[in-house]
């Protein structure tokens, strides 16, 4: 099962029996002395050394980035890798009456099952549905 794969830094890898460690390539062109945390900073950077696996390059994972704001000078971005085994999904601004749910899904799963989750208020449509993964217009407004 996937739920035992390592994502995070230091965890082992347990992707087609790799017992390599998850590491994080160094952040490149990193911007933060001026606008902190920046998308390098905060875009998928881990890996694992032994069985060359790419956490960008992952269909499976999508990020979820959470803004905490601290109380003396700024903000800390943290990440969640979406959970594959459920319907989970994260929920982005598209436009003044509509968002955008961005998601994966379960072996299984109907495109039925997916709209009863996260159907708007006024309905909605998707624009990708499929792979374990969707994009799903929701109208609230």
């Amino acid at each position: 099962m996937t739920t035992n794969l390592g994502y995070e830094e230091g965890s082992v890898c347990n992707r087609g029996g790799c017992t390599g460690t998850i590491a994080t390539h160094k952040s490149e062109n990193c911007s933060c002395h001026i606008a902190p945390p920046c998308s390098s900073c905060t875009s998928p950077r881990n890996y694992c050394p032994d069985c060359d696996w790419q956490e960008k390059d992952d269909p499976l994972v999508i990020m979820e980035i959470t803004t905490i704001y601290l109380p003396i000078g700024g903000v800390k971005r943290t990440k969640r890798v979406l959970d594959h085994t459920k319907i989970d999904y994260r929920i982005e601004m598209h436009s003044s009456s509509s968002q955008l749910c961005i998601g994966v899904y379960p072996p299984g799963t109907t495109s039925a099952d997916v709209v009863k989750v996260v159907q708007g208020t006024f309905g909605g449509r998707f624009k990708h549905f499929g792979n374990g993964k969707f994009e799903y217009v929701a109208y609230t407004d």
